[in-house]
Parts: structure tokens; C-alpha cells; sequence
């Protein structure tokens, strides 16, 4: 098994549409209940990209298996230092350390870019499986907005987790 990230590019965009239609016709990562076309797919990606957050692929064998990318927590400027992720992986390539690899690669280039707090914005308490990496990569429990979306016929809460990246909260914005 041959395992890369890279950064990702307008021509990965009907793997990445592919990847996210499953999570959003079956999953409660996201509370999406239409999966957007490739070209609104594009418009976000663009988008993300422009505003300078990094987006990334994750090849498994040599096909796009997975994406994740920073974009902005909140966009008023006192929250210009924090960055939230997404990370979906194709249903055939989990659990087999795509969603850690890709989001390893987020955690580095926000880090570097001078980000000082990560959230997670975790659809559903039964996402154990997001809920368990993040924590594996250092994220913590900050707390549970209960019954915050509707889908699937049910009430979904979300799972709010948080990194500090490079010296965090310890010193002023670079």
C-alpha cells in the first residue's frame, strides 16, 4: 500500500465530489442533506485556496482517497488566528491511516503558517471514529452542542475539540 499527500489541485475535484457525496447521502459528518456538484465543489475549493488555507489529497495506490483542508474558524478578524478542519475519506480507504496522514499534513502547514488554534467541528457523538483521531493527534474535548442539526430524521449534536498549534495561546500573533 502506497500512501501520499499532496497538495490538491482543480483537477482532483470529481474525486473530492465523489469522496464527500457518500458522507453527505449516508454519514452525519456533515449536515449537508444535497451533495453539492463538482462545480460548487470547485467554487470551495477555490475559494479555501484563495483565502490562503491549505487543502490536501491523500493518494492511496495512486487514486485520490481522501481530502482535507483548514478554511476559517469564523470569518470576524478577532478569529484570524484560528482555523477549523475537515477531513473526509473515501468509504473503501478508512481505517487505513489516510484521515491521520491528511490531517498530520493540515496540523503542519497551519502550524506553520502561523495558526495558533485548530477546531474540530465534529458531526454527531457517535462519529467515533473523527471524535478518536482527532484526539489521537492531540485534540481535546472542549464540549457538545446537543441536538444543533436535523437529518436523517434525528437530532444530531456536535463535537467540539481544540489544538493549540506552535506556541498557541502563550505568546501574541506573530
Amino acid at each position: 500500500m502506497s500512501l501520499t499527500v499532496r497538495p490538491a489541485a482543480a483537477d482532483d475535484i470529481p474525486a473530492i465530489t465523489a469522496i464527500y457525496r457518500p458522507a453527505v447521502l449516508t454519514g452525519t459528518a456533515s449536515f449537508e442533506v444535497d451533495p453539492p456538484d463538482a462545480a460548487e465543489m470547485l467554487r470551495r475549493f477555490e475559494a479555501i485556496i484563495a483565502a490562503g488555507y491549505p487543502y490536501f489529497v491523500a493518494e492511496l495506490d495512486g487514486r485520490v482517497a481522501g481530502y482535507a483542508y483548514a478554511s476559517a474558524y469564523r470569518t470576524r478578524p478577532g478569529y484570524r488566528f484560528t482555523v477549523e478542519d475537515s477531513v473526509y475519506i473515501a468509504p473503501d480507504a478508512q481505517g487505513k491511516g489516510v484521515g491521520r496522514a491528511l490531517l498530520e499534513r493540515v496540523i503542519g502547514k497551519c502550524r506553520d503558517d502561523g495558526f495558533r488554534l485548530m477546531i474540530a467541528v465534529i458531526g454527531d457523538t457517535a462519529n467515533f471514529a473523527s471524535i478518536t483521531l482527532h484526539r489521537r493527534l492531540g485534540f481535546r474535548f472542549c464540549g457538545t452542542i446537543h441536538s444543533v442539526g436535523y437529518k436523517f430524521g434525528r437530532w444530531l449534536d456536535t463535537v467540539l475539540m481544540q489544538k493549540p498549534l506552535g506556541r498557541g495561546a502563550s505568546t501574541a500573533p506573530l
